[in-house]
Protein backbone atom coordinates (compact mmCIF):
# COMPACT_ATOMS: atom_id res chain seq x y z
CA UNK A 1 0.00 0.00 0.00
CA UNK A 2 0.84 3.14 -0.80
CA UNK A 3 0.59 4.91 2.68
CA UNK A 4 1.92 3.49 6.50
CA UNK A 5 -0.30 1.67 8.92
CA UNK A 6 1.05 2.23 12.22
CA UNK A 7 -0.40 0.57 15.56
CA UNK A 8 -1.08 3.38 17.95
CA UNK A 9 0.83 2.44 20.87
CA UNK A 10 -0.95 4.35 23.63
CA UNK A 11 1.57 3.72 26.12
CA UNK A 12 3.44 6.18 24.52
CA UNK A 13 0.75 9.21 24.87
CA UNK A 14 2.20 11.44 27.55
CA UNK A 15 0.26 13.23 30.79
CA UNK A 16 0.39 16.42 28.58
CA UNK A 17 -1.04 14.20 25.54
CA UNK A 18 -3.64 13.00 28.08
CA UNK A 19 -4.47 16.68 29.50
CA UNK A 20 -4.64 17.88 25.35
CA UNK A 21 -7.51 15.26 24.98
CA UNK A 22 -9.36 16.67 27.80
CA UNK A 23 -9.65 20.08 27.88
CA UNK A 24 -10.23 20.00 23.87
CA UNK A 25 -12.91 18.04 25.12
CA UNK A 26 -14.80 19.57 27.42
CA UNK A 27 -14.11 22.96 25.31
CA UNK A 28 -15.70 22.07 21.89
CA UNK A 29 -18.44 20.10 24.07
CA UNK A 30 -19.82 23.18 25.48
CA UNK A 31 -18.83 25.11 22.16
CA UNK A 32 -21.18 22.78 20.48
CA UNK A 33 -24.05 22.83 22.71
CA UNK A 34 -26.88 23.89 20.25
CA UNK A 35 -24.70 24.04 17.55
CA UNK A 36 -23.84 20.49 16.55
CA UNK A 37 -26.22 18.54 14.58
CA UNK A 38 -28.04 15.80 16.58
CA UNK A 39 -26.44 12.89 15.28
CA UNK A 40 -22.96 14.08 16.23
CA UNK A 41 -24.34 14.00 19.71
CA UNK A 42 -26.13 10.45 19.36
CA UNK A 43 -22.81 9.52 17.99
CA UNK A 44 -20.24 10.37 20.40
CA UNK A 45 -22.27 8.50 23.18
CA UNK A 46 -22.32 5.93 20.81
CA UNK A 47 -18.51 5.42 20.29
CA UNK A 48 -17.85 5.94 24.06
CA UNK A 49 -16.01 8.54 23.54
CA UNK A 50 -15.45 10.14 26.73
CA UNK A 51 -13.33 13.42 28.61
CA UNK A 52 -11.13 11.49 31.18
CA UNK A 53 -8.60 9.51 28.38
CA UNK A 54 -7.55 9.47 25.33
CA UNK A 55 -9.39 6.78 22.75
CA UNK A 56 -8.21 3.67 22.18
CA UNK A 57 -8.39 3.43 18.31
CA UNK A 58 -8.99 -0.73 19.10
CA UNK A 59 -12.26 -0.22 21.10
CA UNK A 60 -13.55 2.58 18.97
CA UNK A 61 -13.00 0.58 15.78
CA UNK A 62 -14.71 -2.43 17.23
CA UNK A 63 -17.80 -0.23 17.82
CA UNK A 64 -17.66 1.53 14.68
CA UNK A 65 -17.69 -1.87 12.87
CA UNK A 66 -20.81 -3.14 15.20
CA UNK A 67 -22.32 0.24 13.97
CA UNK A 68 -22.22 0.76 10.64
CA UNK A 69 -19.64 -1.56 9.54
CA UNK A 70 -16.89 0.71 9.49
CA UNK A 71 -13.38 1.06 10.72
CA UNK A 72 -10.46 3.01 11.51
CA UNK A 73 -7.40 2.73 10.10
CA UNK A 74 -4.50 4.28 11.92
CA UNK A 75 -1.95 5.92 9.86
CA UNK A 76 1.41 8.41 9.97
CA UNK A 77 -0.05 11.82 8.01
CA UNK A 78 -2.21 12.90 5.20
CA UNK A 79 -2.76 10.70 2.61
CA UNK A 80 -3.11 11.74 -1.21
CA UNK A 81 -6.52 11.89 -2.27
CA UNK A 82 -6.25 8.54 -4.30
CA UNK A 83 -5.29 6.23 -1.35
CA UNK A 84 -7.74 8.29 0.99
CA UNK A 85 -10.91 7.73 -1.11
CA UNK A 86 -9.64 4.42 -1.97
CA UNK A 87 -9.93 3.25 1.74
CA UNK A 88 -13.17 5.03 2.36
CA UNK A 89 -14.32 3.09 -0.61
CA UNK A 90 -13.76 0.26 1.78
CA UNK A 91 -15.12 1.50 4.55
CA UNK A 92 -12.13 2.42 6.20
CA UNK A 93 -11.28 6.08 8.15
CA UNK A 94 -7.95 6.61 7.89
CA UNK A 95 -6.93 8.63 11.41
CA UNK A 96 -3.44 9.68 12.94
CA UNK A 97 -2.06 8.94 16.09
CA UNK A 98 -0.27 12.12 17.13
CA UNK A 99 -2.40 15.13 18.99
CA UNK A 100 -1.57 18.54 18.93
CA UNK A 101 0.08 20.36 21.67
CA UNK A 102 -1.38 23.24 23.56
CA UNK A 103 0.01 25.95 21.27
CA UNK A 104 -1.97 24.59 18.62
CA UNK A 105 -5.48 24.25 20.43
CA UNK A 106 -7.67 26.41 17.92
CA UNK A 107 -6.14 25.86 14.48
CA UNK A 108 -4.23 22.86 12.99
CA UNK A 109 -3.80 22.47 9.24
CA UNK A 110 -2.73 18.80 9.34
CA UNK A 111 -5.99 16.49 10.76
CA UNK A 112 -4.74 15.41 14.43
CA UNK A 113 -6.32 12.62 16.52
CA UNK A 114 -8.51 14.82 17.91
CA UNK A 115 -9.56 15.18 14.86
CA UNK A 116 -9.88 12.25 13.28
CA UNK A 117 -11.88 11.23 16.51
CA UNK A 118 -13.48 13.49 18.24
CA UNK A 119 -14.76 15.28 14.68
CA UNK A 120 -15.05 12.14 12.54
CA UNK A 121 -16.29 9.23 14.57
CA UNK A 122 -19.71 10.53 16.16
CA UNK A 123 -21.35 11.20 12.50
CA UNK A 124 -19.35 7.61 11.09
CA UNK A 125 -21.66 6.11 14.41
CA UNK A 126 -24.83 7.33 11.71
CA UNK A 127 -25.91 4.93 9.11
CA UNK A 128 -26.88 7.16 6.58
CA UNK A 129 -23.93 9.31 6.70
CA UNK A 130 -21.99 5.97 7.13
CA UNK A 131 -23.45 4.83 4.03
CA UNK A 132 -22.80 8.40 1.76
CA UNK A 133 -19.65 8.42 2.62
CA UNK A 134 -19.00 4.99 1.57
CA UNK A 135 -21.11 5.68 -1.38
CA UNK A 136 -18.30 9.09 -2.19
CA UNK A 137 -15.83 6.52 -1.73
CA UNK A 138 -16.61 4.16 -4.03
CA UNK A 139 -17.63 6.36 -6.87
CA UNK A 140 -14.21 8.27 -5.85
CA UNK A 141 -12.80 4.80 -6.53
CA UNK A 142 -13.49 4.84 -10.39
CA UNK A 143 -12.07 7.91 -10.52
CA UNK A 144 -8.38 7.04 -8.92
CA UNK A 145 -6.08 7.83 -11.75
CA UNK A 146 -8.37 10.99 -13.05
CA UNK A 147 -6.91 13.96 -10.40
CA UNK A 148 -9.23 16.15 -12.03
CA UNK A 149 -12.02 14.17 -10.66
CA UNK A 150 -10.43 13.82 -7.46
CA UNK A 151 -10.48 17.47 -7.19
CA UNK A 152 -13.86 17.53 -7.45
CA UNK A 153 -14.40 14.84 -4.82
CA UNK A 154 -12.24 16.55 -2.47
CA UNK A 155 -14.35 20.11 -2.80
CA UNK A 156 -17.54 17.60 -2.22
CA UNK A 157 -15.82 16.05 0.66
CA UNK A 158 -14.32 19.46 2.17
CA UNK A 159 -17.32 21.58 2.10
CA UNK A 160 -19.31 18.55 3.55
CA UNK A 161 -17.63 16.28 5.82
CA UNK A 162 -15.00 18.47 6.79
CA UNK A 163 -17.14 22.02 7.42
CA UNK A 164 -20.97 20.96 6.50
CA UNK A 165 -23.92 22.52 7.73
CA UNK A 166 -27.23 21.46 8.06
CA UNK A 167 -30.68 22.57 9.08
CA UNK A 168 -32.67 21.02 11.59
CA UNK A 169 -35.65 22.09 13.22
CA UNK A 170 -34.98 25.10 11.85
CA UNK A 171 -32.15 25.86 13.05
CA UNK A 172 -28.40 25.57 11.21
CA UNK A 173 -26.26 23.02 12.96
CA UNK A 174 -22.57 21.90 12.80
CA UNK A 175 -21.77 18.80 11.27
CA UNK A 176 -18.45 18.90 9.19
CA UNK A 177 -15.18 17.45 11.60
CA UNK A 178 -12.95 20.27 10.90
CA UNK A 179 -16.08 22.39 12.65
CA UNK A 180 -16.53 19.91 15.24
CA UNK A 181 -12.93 19.28 16.56
CA UNK A 182 -11.67 22.94 16.01
CA UNK A 183 -12.99 26.46 18.20
CA UNK A 184 -11.31 29.03 15.67
CA UNK A 185 -13.25 27.30 12.69
CA UNK A 186 -16.48 27.26 14.96
CA UNK A 187 -16.33 31.25 15.86
CA UNK A 188 -15.77 31.94 12.26
CA UNK A 189 -18.50 30.14 11.07
CA UNK A 190 -20.97 31.47 13.17
CA UNK A 191 -19.69 35.21 12.54
CA UNK A 192 -22.09 37.80 11.15
CA UNK A 193 -19.97 38.82 7.85
CA UNK A 194 -19.30 34.50 7.22
CA UNK A 195 -20.98 33.30 3.99
CA UNK A 196 -23.41 30.49 4.85
CA UNK A 197 -24.80 29.43 1.09
CA UNK A 198 -27.70 26.58 0.28
CA UNK A 199 -25.83 23.52 -0.19
CA UNK A 200 -25.76 23.41 -4.32
CA UNK A 201 -23.42 20.92 -5.87
CA UNK A 202 -22.93 23.40 -9.44
CA UNK A 203 -21.32 26.01 -6.52
CA UNK A 204 -19.77 23.78 -4.17
CA UNK A 205 -17.40 22.55 -7.11
CA UNK A 206 -16.80 25.84 -8.24
CA UNK A 207 -15.83 27.03 -5.21
CA UNK A 208 -12.34 26.92 -3.94
CA UNK A 209 -11.01 24.65 -0.86
CA UNK A 210 -8.27 24.77 0.86
CA UNK A 211 -7.50 23.11 4.46
CA UNK A 212 -4.82 25.96 5.58
CA UNK A 213 -6.53 28.37 6.51
CA UNK A 214 -10.29 29.34 7.87
CA UNK A 215 -12.93 28.43 5.10
CA UNK A 216 -14.31 31.66 3.26
CA UNK A 217 -17.48 29.88 2.42
CA UNK A 218 -19.73 27.31 4.18
CA UNK A 219 -22.49 25.69 2.61
CA UNK A 220 -25.99 24.62 3.88
CA UNK A 221 -27.79 21.34 4.00
CA UNK A 222 -31.92 21.86 3.45
CA UNK A 223 -31.86 17.91 4.36
CA UNK A 224 -29.50 14.92 5.30
CA UNK A 225 -30.91 13.16 1.61
CA UNK A 226 -28.90 16.31 -0.24
CA UNK A 227 -25.49 14.09 0.55
CA UNK A 228 -26.43 10.77 -1.17
CA UNK A 229 -27.73 12.77 -3.97
CA UNK A 230 -24.73 15.21 -4.43
CA UNK A 231 -22.55 11.84 -5.01
CA UNK A 232 -24.75 10.57 -7.88
CA UNK A 233 -25.47 13.74 -9.43
CA UNK A 234 -21.52 14.20 -9.54
CA UNK A 235 -21.19 10.48 -10.41
CA UNK A 236 -23.61 10.85 -13.15
CA UNK A 237 -21.46 13.87 -14.78
CA UNK A 238 -18.26 12.93 -14.40
CA UNK A 239 -20.00 9.53 -16.37
CA UNK A 240 -20.45 11.63 -19.14
CA UNK A 241 -16.85 13.12 -19.28
CA UNK A 242 -17.94 16.41 -18.00
CA UNK A 243 -15.21 19.02 -17.20
CA UNK A 244 -15.45 21.61 -14.48
CA UNK A 245 -14.82 25.15 -15.69
CA UNK A 246 -12.85 27.65 -14.13
CA UNK A 247 -14.93 30.06 -11.41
Amino acid sequence: MPYVMVQQQYDRYTAQDQLVWKVLFDRQTALLHKRAATAFGQGLAKAGLQRSALPRFEDISKRLHKATGWQLEAVTGMLDDATFFGLLAERKFPATVWIRSMEQFDFIQEPDLFHGIFGHVPLLMDRAFADFLHFLGRVAAQHLHDAPALARMERLYGFTVQFGLVQEQGATRMYGAGLLSSSGEIHHCIADETTRRPFDLATVLHTPYSEAHVQEHYFVLNSWDQLTESVAELAALLSTGWELKPA
